[in-house]
């Protein structure tokens, strides 16, 4: 997944105006690979203290407010999710706003709200404090929030990691380039890829110096937007990315595994019988026609996403249910091929790598009954770009594979999010590794949706030995 950190001037006070910026730089970035677009802080007013604090209400937002209608749009229309801070309406009807993160996902909605904790000098007389920690997970990977000051405090990048966080998303306004520098250590101190949107200009408040940028959890800065130093033409909006596919949950991740499972007991159900509706692959089989079956409620949501899909388009199914037996034997042959192509990895290191393609045995989503691999097709059923074959691996695709690859061409881009924007709004959660893998009910969908326990658990079927042959090597 590539991310994006924007910085630009605004106009100050013209809500408006700034949404509109924030949805064309969202555009920008999209165009260019970005999952993902973060805001310096206050940038939908400019951050001016004494400005906010003559119209408290009126230059405060709420995450459905229609001067935010632009932005929400721009992330709808390109598959962008979006970060931006804002002076946030108190949700209790409080008298002072707060400085307010509001996440907007791919599909334009609300993913979380995230209220700065630690106010700096100033701002306390004009904005009530947050109380609760940031945090979001999009594309597979889990992001922590802070705003400005609250980096100042090692505890909250710590609790952060602790928490199972791998990117630090900073929406600030610092003014000088020594500020600006501290993060490194907080990438270095608890292992946190960092991106910060840094603001610019000046106001009767403070300046910012704009130098948005990003590092590695190891402390190397490896992105880095232009210093403001005066006025200049335009807004001086520069766009700075970095690749955080590395920080992605596998399905090798404990926490993967620590998710447990409350079995509902719903069937598995034959697609090709109880859907005439959804085009199965005919390159696909197996002695019992397993991989022909889903979990009842799957086939439901792929029902419902295949009716929200732009006319001329409709899905393809290719594999759903996979025995336990069949999965095991594929991630010991793909484990098998990694350790001959790299001899000197550890264990550790092999099972890690193997997971991004294929599931170890014991929490795999196809064998709970509960993944598909799919792609989209004409209504005549012919293949449309998307990039790579299904199944195509890490190795082979040159990473390609993942759904958010940054080098993808535009039509194979624009499909992904057709593709996306379908399932997702039917439920389905991706693994960010393989564009075509989707599943509901799983342990991955509990921990990517946030739900307290998987629903689907490894299904036996009875009579199938783990010997049935698939024309193709499988994915996940």
């Amino acid at each position: 997944m590539i991310i994006a950190a924007a910085q630009f001037l605004p106009v100050p006070g013209d809500i408006e105006a700034n949404a509109a910026r924030m949805a064309g730089l969202i555009t920008e970035a999209a165009g260019r690979g970005a999952g993902l677009v973060v805001f310096p802080e206050l940038a939908l007013t400019h951050y001016d203290l004494d400005l906010i604090a003559a119209d408290p209400q009126g230059l405060a937002v709420t995450e459905d407010d229609a001067r935010l209608a632009p932005v929400r749009d721009a992330c709808r229309a390109t598959g962008t999710a979006a970060v931006v801070n804002a002076p946030g309406r108190a949700p209790g009807g409080g008298s002072r706003p707060a400085i307010a993160s509001f996440v907007f996902g791919p599909d334009g909605a609300l993913v979380t709200r995230y209220d700065k904790v630690h106010l700096f000098e100033g701002e306390d007389a004009v904005f009530a404090p947050g109380t609760t920690e940031g945090r979001c997970t999009l594309g597979g990977i889990r992001f922590a929030l802070a705003t400005c000051f609250d980096n100042s405090f090692p505890e909250v990048a710590a609790r952060a990691a602790a928490d199972g966080c791998r990117v630090s998303l900073a929406s600030s306004f610092h003014g000088s380039a020594e500020r600006v520098a501290r993060y490194a250590q907080q990438a270095r101190d608890h292992g946190l890829h960092v991106l910060l949107a840094n603001g610019m200009g000046t106001s009767s408040s403070a300046s910012g110096c704009g130098l948005s940028g990003a590092w590695l959890p190891s402390g190397e800065r490896v992105a880095a937007a232009a210093e403001w130093t005066g006025a200049t033409p335009g807004d001086g909006a520069e766009l700075v990315f970095t690749d955080v596919r590395d920080r992605i949950t596998l399905m090798s991740d404990p926490a993967v595994a620590a998710i447990p499972v409350e079995e509902c007991g719903e069937p598995l159900v034959d697609v090709r019988t109880a859907a005439p509706a959804l085009l199965v692959a005919e390159d696909r089989t197996d002695p019992l026609g397993a991989y022909a079956f889903l979990r009842e409620g799957v086939l439901q949501r792929l029902l419902a996403a295949q009716k929200s899909l732009p006319d001329g388009l409709r899905l393809q199914f290719v594999e759903g249910y996979r025995p336990p037996g069949l999965q095991r034997r594929y991630f010991e042959e793909y484990t098998d091929e990694l350790r001959a192509a790299h001899p000197d990895w550890d264990a550790a290191r092999v099972h890690q790598a193997a997971s991004r393609y294929v599931s170890p045995p014991g929490i795999a989503p196809h064998s709970a009954g509960g993944a598909v691999d799919l792609t989209l097709v004409t209504t005549e059923g012919e293949h449309v770009d998307m990039g790579t074959p299904i199944n195509a691996s890490p190795e082979e695709s040159d990473g390609a594979c993942y759904t958010g690859a940054p080098d993808l061409t535009p039509t194979a881009r624009a499909h992904r999010r057709v593709l996306n924007a379908a399932l997702t709004a039917a439920g389905l959660v991706n693994y960010p590794t393989e564009w075509w893998h989707w599943s509901y009910g799983d342990r991955y969908w509990a921990l990517a949706s946030g739900a307290e326990h998987a629903l689907y658990g490894p299904k036996e079927w009875e009579g199938l030995t783990g010997a049935a042959e698939v024309k193709e090597p499988a994915g996940t």
